[in-house]
């Protein structure tokens, strides 16, 4: 079973990570390679380090190039896919495109990520993608989205309902778990005490993302909490980004923020967290919430997309856009005292373990694989 992926590119990010665990979960019943529609980013390596061969079309955010498209038909020839799966809405729509050179029907399925509640953040051609996605919707045979809400936001904006299949986020509870050494060895990297409070948010540089609030919510907590630290890791949470710079000298937390960038040690950077942050204003099922509580850390998150329902009783949700309240959260878990943060941690692991395992949601996306590829194999 040969199944191509087309994704819109591969940095560091929710979808390119599933991406990622999704082929390391294979165990040999299936044959995979992978076209990014840009280039092969930080992610690009790991896959191809599993043996999948990565393809890279080189075409730039913000200027699409039709000729390219002759280069993906030809990626998709000669590998001969009897399943082609898109990844965004970029990757999406290459894939119904990709599907139109072959010489005979090879089933597609869509796979959205995110949540509609902050499309007014995306760039300009990201909500004309999407809203071309709805008009084309009737193509895949299904639309995979990794959470409930996701799915109904989008078929209110047009997105066909009867081709809804979810499947959650999978999380690897071997590479994401508590690890005390950790702890130790980050606090000493970055130059601070073993006793020094880290509360962490892993997430690209992006509006979506909205750093913003949660910078205003770490300077509300730092001035009643001094023993507190910050760090920021993803695209462009750099010290060379000056609007990030920019945000933290505004709230006045110079002395209080790490700029980790892209790293690709984030299960020991996670692990090392106190607290994890999502201050997300719009997000479909959160890898790195899934990931920090795999580690064992507590979370307060914005309730945007599945968040507060995969956090349930584990940690702390709050409203979008309220950096108060996601300070009063933050203060909650800090004044809760050690014993009880580690009681959240286990109760999260637990629930990752037993609702969101990896092997589990790797089997979903191979069940259904199997149930198009029937009509695939014929003439092969």
């Amino acid at each position: 079973m040969r199944i191509m992926h087309i994704i819109t590119g591969l940095p560091t990010g929710g979808a390119e990570t599933a991406l990622l665990k999704l082929l390391s979960a294979n165990n040999g019943n299936w044959e995979s390679a992978v076209v990014s529609l840009m280039d092969e980013g930080t992610i690009g390596p790991r896959i191809a380090a599993l043996g999948v061969p990565v393809h890279c079309l080189g075409i730039r955010r913000g200027r699409p190039n039709p000729a390219r498209a002759l280069s993906l038909m030809s990626i998709t020839r000669q590998f001969r896919p009897h399943l082609i799966q898109g990844w965004m809405y970029h990757g999406n729509l290459a894939a119904s495109l990709a599907s139109v050179s072959m010489r005979r029907r090879v089933p597609v399925l869509w796979n959205i990520r995110q949540s509609l509640e902050g499309v007014a953040e995306e760039r300009r051609l990201t909500q004309s993608m999407i809203r071309l996605g709805a008009l084309l919707s009737w193509h895949p045979a299904n639309i995979i989205y990794n959470s409930s809400i996701s799915a109904r936001q989008h078929e209110i904006f047009g997105y066909r309902g009867l081709r809804r299949v979810v499947i959650p986020n999978g999380f690897d509870c071997q590479i994401f778990r508590p690890d005390n050494e950790a702890r130790h060895h980050v606090r000493k990297e970055l130059g601070i005490g073993i006793d020094t409070f880290l509360i962490g948010l892993i997430a690209r540089f992006h509006p979506v993302k909205d750093h913003a609030s949660f910078l205003r919510a770490a300077n509300l907590v730092a001035r009643t909490h001094p023993h507190v630290r910050f760090i920021l890791i993803g695209e462009g949470l750099t010290g060379e980004a000056p609007a990030v710079t920019k945000l933290i000298r505004e709230q006045h937390l110079e002395s209080r923020v790490f700029l980790l960038g892209e790293r690709p040690d984030t299960p020991r950077l996670t692990a090392a967290l106190d607290i994890a942050c999502s201050a997300s204003l719009g997000e479909g099922f959160s890898n790195t919430i899934g990931e920090a509580m795999a580690c064992g850390i507590p979370s307060v998150v914005t309730d945007v997309g599945e968040s507060s329902l995969v956090v349930a009783n584990t940690g702390l949700s709050v409203r979008p856009r309220d950096p108060e309240a996601l300070a009063q959260a933050i203060d909650r878990l800090i004044d809760a005292g050690p014993e009880k943060r580690q009681q959240l941690g286990a109760a999260a692991r637990r629930r990752i373990q037993t609702e969101f395992s990896l092997p589990a949601i790797a089997r979903r996306y191979e069940d259904l694989y199997r149930e198009h590829v029937g009509t695939a194999f014929e003439g092969y």
